[in-house]
C-alpha cells in the first residue's frame, strides 16, 4: 500500500476477518462502548466523552473506482488535534450493506490496531449506546448501515493525522441502471469539505452519469469509460452521495426510480434517459441558428463588443453545411440576409463584414425583432434556433409584455427554439422566461460583472450535435393505446431537444401499481424514431426519498411561474389581509421576510381577491410545508413566529409575497433574481438540501430552520424539531413521550432504521414526530 505519511500502521483484510463482529450476545453495553475520548464519524461529526472534542475532521477525500458492478471506495480522512497533548481517537465509519473492508491505515507509531466490521443490528446498538452517553443523536442517522469500528490511534499534539480506509461492495443493478451510494449526514449544519472522484469502467458502452444528490462534473474518456467529480461548489453540500449510470443501447436508454405513497395507491417516479455514448459516423440533426443582437444605445461600449465577439464565435462553431442568419435591432431591424444561408467560407466572410458595421444607438424594438426572426423560412430537416440577446425593456413598437409574448409564441410557424440572453438587470425577465419555456429553449441572465461572450458561448457549446429533436414522451397501455389517468403532473410538460451529452430527467406522479409503459419519440438523428420502455413498480422504495422531493420542487416552480405570468397584463390581484408581526427574523437575511408598517402589521393595498392566485398559492404552501422546500416566497414558513396551523395567516403572507415579487416585479435586479431561482428549480434534477436561493439583492442565502431528512421534513420551533405533518395540525400534543437513551428509544430507532427513516431521530433537541398517525415526543437529549 502507498504510504500516507511518516509511518503507516494498517489492518489488512485478514486481520479484519479475524476480528469480525461478535455474536449478538457479546455486543458491548453502553457503559463500555467508548474506548477513546474522541470518537470520529467522518460522515457526521467528531464526538467526545465528558468534554468538547479536541480532534476535528478537516476534510475527506474520496476516490471511487467502479468496474462493472464492483465498486472500490477509498476514503482519506484528515484530522487536526487542537490540544497541547496527544489525543487518542477511534473511527466509526458507516458502510453500505455488504461492504468488505480491504485496508485500514493511519499515520504514526502505535500498538497493533484492531478493527471490527459490525452488521446492521450490532451497529445500531453501538450507535445508540454511544449517543446515550454523549447525549448527541447525530449518529443515529446511520443506524441502518453496517459499521467499521476502528482501534484507538494517536493524533499528535497540535498536529494532524490522516486515516485511509478502503472497502469494496457490489452495486445494485436495475436493468440498465447501476447505483452507487456513499453514506453521509443530511444535516444542514454539516460543513466538512469533501472531494469525490469516481471512475466508471464497463465492457458495455456507457450512456450517462446522474447524481440526484449533488452537482457533478463528468468527463468521458471513451465509450465505456467515464469519470465524474463533485463540483467545487458542492464540497460542503450535505447528504448521501448518490450516483447512477446507464448502460448504452441502440438509441436512448431509460430507467425509472419510484417512491410509493403511504396508502399504496400510487407514488412518484423519476424517469432518467440518456443518449448513446458513441454513435460513430451517424449524422446529427443539422442546425439553423439565427443570432438576434440588441444594438440599442444602452449596448454601447464593452457590451456590444462582447455581443459581436459572441456572434463570431457562434459562426465559427457551426459546421459547414449548417445554416445561419444575423439580425440586429434597435428602434429599427436589420438583417444580414432575408433568409438563413448555408455556412461556407464566403457566407462566413460576409457575415463578419456585416457584424463589423454594427453600431449602437436608438431604442429597443423587441417585438419586431422577434417577429421577423421567427417568421423566416427554414430548411427541411434542420433544427431552427434563435439566440436572442437584449439588455433593455421594449421601448419602440409594441411594448406590452403580454402582447409580445402571445404573438411570439403564436407566430412561430417553424417551431424555432428561443434561447434568450438578458444582459444586465434592465430587462423584462418574465417575458424572456416565457419566450424560452414555450419554445423548448432556455433563458440565461448575464449579470453586470459577467462577460456576454462567455455566456453565449457556454450555451452554444451545449447545443452541439442535436441527437433527438421534437422529443415526445407518451404513456401507453398494454395494447399500445394511451394510458389515460395513469400519470399526473408530469414535468417538464414539454420535453427539450436532446444534444450530445444531454440527459433527460422527467418527474411525475403515478396511479396504481401496474407497469408503466412509456414511448419516447422524435427525430432521432434526422429520422423519426420511437423507443419503448416498460418499467415494473415492484422496486418502488422509500429509499428513493429524493424522487418526491425533486418532483415537489419542480411542481412548486411550475405553479410559481404560472402566478408570475399572470402579471404580464397587470390584472392579477390578491386579497387584503392584516398579517400579525412575526416573533423573530433570522439574522442571516432579514430581506427575505415581509415588510411591516410601524405597528408591525403588514397590510397590502386593498385589492379584490383573484381566485387564480389563491388556488395556486394554496397548493404551493401545502407542497412547501410537506416537503420542507422553501423559496423566496415561502421562506417565512421557517420563522419562529409563523404558526403553520393558522392557514389563513400563512396563505395571506404567501399571497402577498407572490403579489409584491412574482407579479409586480417585472424588471430590475428583483426580477432577474426570481428568473434565476425559477430557472434552477423548474429544471431541478438534484436536491437543494439547504434551500439555497438568490434573494432580491442577488445575495445567495439559505434557510436552515428546516431540515429535510429521509422522506420527512422538520421545522425548528425553539429547541424542538416538529414533523411537518404535525406542524400544520391545529392540535399536535404528543400522545406518547419517549426519553432519549431509553429502551423505548432504542426500539423506535431500530424500527425507523428498518424503514430507512433513522434520520428522523438524529436531530439535536426535542423531536416531535408522527408515528403510526400519532404525535410522539422524544425529549432529554
Amino acid at each position: 500500500m502507498t504510504r500516507i505519511g511518516r509511518c503507516i500502521t494498517r489492518v489488512t483484510l485478514t486481520t479484519l476477518l479475524i476480528l469480525a463482529a461478535p455474536a449478538a450476545a457479546q455486543v458491548a453495553q453502553p457503559t463500555d462502548l467508548a474506548i477513546a475520548h474522541n470518537v470520529l464519524v467522518p460522515q457526521s461529526r467528531a464526538l467526545a466523552f465528558g468534554a468538547a472534542p479536541n480532534v476535528r475532521i478537516t476534510g475527506v477525500d474520496v476516490g471511487v473506482v467502479i468496474v462493472e458492478q464492483a465498486a472500490r471506495t477509498t476514503l482519506d480522512v484528515h484530522l487536526r488535534n487542537g490540544a497541547s497533548v496527544d489525543q487518542e481517537a477511534e473511527l466509526l465509519l458507516p458502510l453500505p450493506d455488504g461492504a468488505a473492508v480491504r485496508r485500514f491505515a493511519f499515520e504514526g507509531e502505535a500498538a497493533e490496531p484492531t478493527a471490527r466490521l459490525l452488521p446492521k443490528a450490532e451497529a445500531s446498538t453501538t450507535y445508540h449506546g454511544i449517543v446515550a452517553q454523549v447525549r448527541d443523536p447525530a449518529l443515529l442517522e446511520f443506524a441502518g448501515h453496517d459499521l467499521l469500528r476502528s482501534a484507538v490511534f494517536p493524533v499528535p499534539a497540535g498536529g494532524t493525522q490522516q486515516i485511509r480506509v478502503t472497502y469494496d461492495h457490489l452495486l445494485v443493478r436495475d436493468a440498465d441502471r447501476i447505483d452507487y451510494l456513499l453514506p453521509r449526514s443530511e444535516s444542514v449544519g454539516y460543513d466538512v469539505p469533501w472531494t469525490v472522484t469516481v471512475q466508471v469502467q464497463s465492457t458495455h458502452a456507457l450512456s450517462t452519469l446522474y447524481s440526484p444528490s449533488h452537482d457533478i462534473e463528468t468527463v468521458r474518456g471513451a465509450a465505456n469509460r467515464v469519470s465524474a467529480r463533485l463540483a467545487d461548489a458542492a464540497a460542503t453540500e450535505p447528504g448521501p452521495f448518490r450516483l447512477s449510470y446507464l448502460l448504452a443501447g441502440d438509441g436512448p436508454t431509460a430507467s425509472l426510480m419510484a417512491y410509493p405513497d403511504a396508502d399504496g395507491a400510487g407514488g412518484t417516479f423519476l424517469l432518467l434517459a440518456g443518449l448513446p455514448a458513441d454513435t460513430g459516423d451517424a449524422p446529427a440533426v443539422s442546425r439553423e441558428v439565427t443570432l438576434v443582437l440588441d444594438c440599442s444605445g444602452s449596448m454601447a461600449g464593452d457590451k456590444l463588443d462582447q455581443a459581436r465577439a459572441a456572434a463570431l464565435q457562434v459562426l465559427e462553431g457551426l459546421e459547414d453545411g449548417e445554416s445561419f442568419n444575423v439580425l440586429v435591432y434597435s428602434d429599427q431591424v436589420s438583417m444580414f440576409s432575408r433568409q438563413p444561408v448555408v455556412k461556407d467560407a464566403d457566407t462566413t466572410r460576409r457575415a463578419r463584414d456585416y457584424l463589423a458595421t454594427v453600431r449602437s444607438g436608438g431604442g429597443t424594438n423587441i417585438h419586431e425583432a422577434l417577429t421577423r426572426a421567427l417568421a423566416q423560412d427554414t430548411r427541411e430537416g434542420a433544427l431552427p434556433m434563435v439566440l436572442f440577446l437584449t439588455d433593455g425593456l421594449p421601448t419602440v413598437g409594441v411594448t406590452s409584455e403580454a402582447a409580445i409574448g402571445e404573438q411570439a409564441v403564436e407566430a412561430n410557424p417553424h417551431d424555432r427554439r428561443v434561447f434568450a440572453f438578458g444582459v444586465g438587470y434592465d430587462v423584462n425577465a418574465p417575458l424572456l422566461d416565457r419566450l424560452a419555456s414555450e419554445t423548448r429553449g432556455s433563458a440565461t441572465y448575464v449579470l453586470p460583472e459577467q462577460d456576454v461572450e462567455v455566456a453565449v458561448a457556454s450555451v452554444f457549446r451545449r447545443l452541439s450535435g442535436p441527437v433527438l429533436a421534437n422529443t415526445d414522451l407518451q404513456l401507453r397501455d398494454r395494447n399500445g393505446g394511451a394510458a389515460v389517468g395513469r400519470v399526473l403532473d408530469v414535468m417538464p410538460a414539454t420535453l427539450p431537444d436532446l444534444f450530445e451529452g444531454d440527459q433527460l430527467v422527467v418527474l411525475g406522479r403515478y396511479v396504481g401499481d401496474d407497469p408503466l409503459r412509456f414511448t419516447l419519440g422524435g427525430d432521432y438523428r434526422g429520422q423519426p424514431r420511437t423507443f419503448r420502455f416498460d418499467f415494473e413498480l415492484d422496486g418502488a422504495t422509500t429509499d428513493n426519498a429524493f424522487v418526491p422531493r425533486l418532483w415537489a420542487s419542480r411542481r412548486i416552480a411550475s405553479l410559481g411561474e404560472e402566478i408570475r405570468q399572470l402579471g404580464a397584463d397587470g390584472s392579477a390581484t390578491v386579497a387584503s389581509l392584516a398579517i400579525p408581526p412575526v416573533a423573530s427574523v433570522p439574522q442571516h437575511r432579514s430581506a427575505l421576510w415581509l415588510p411591516a408598517s410601524g405597528d408591525g402589521i403588514y397590510t397590502p393595498t386593498v385589492r379584490p381577491v383573484d381566485p387564480r392566485i389563491t388556488e395556486l398559492v394554496d397548493e404551493i404552501v401545502d407542497l412547501s410545508t410537506e416537503h420542507g422546500i422553501l423559496t423566496e416566497y415561502t421562506a417565512f414558513l421557517a420563522l419562529e413566529g409563523t404558526d403553520l396551523s393558522d392557514r389563513d395567516d400563512v396563505m395571506a403572507r404567501a399571497a402577498a409575497n407572490f403579489q409584491d415579487r412574482a407579479i409586480s416585479t417585472r424588471s430590475g435586479i428583483g426580477a432577474v433574481n426570481q428568473s434565476m431561482n425559477m430557472g434552477f428549480q423548474t429544471t431541478q434534477s438534484r436536491l437543494n438540501t439547504r434551500n439555497e436561493f438568490y434573494d432580491a439583492s442577488m445575495d445567495r442565502v439559505a434557510v436552515t430552520e428546516v431540515q429535510q431528512v429521509n422522506d420527512r421534513a422538520f421545522f425548528r420551533r425553539g429547541s424542538r424539531w416538529v414533523d411537518s405533518r404535525l406542524a400544520r395540525a391545529e392540535a399536535a400534543d404528543p400522545t406518547t413521550v419517549i426519553e432519549f437513551g431509553s429502551a423505548e428509544h432504542l426500539e423506535l430507532v431500530q424500527r425507523l432504521a428498518a424503514e430507512g427513516r433513522a434520520g428522523s431521530v438524529s436531530l439535536e433537541g426535542e423531536i416531535l414526530l408522527q408515528v403510526d398517525g400519532e404525535p410522539v415526543l422524544i425529549r432529554g437529549n
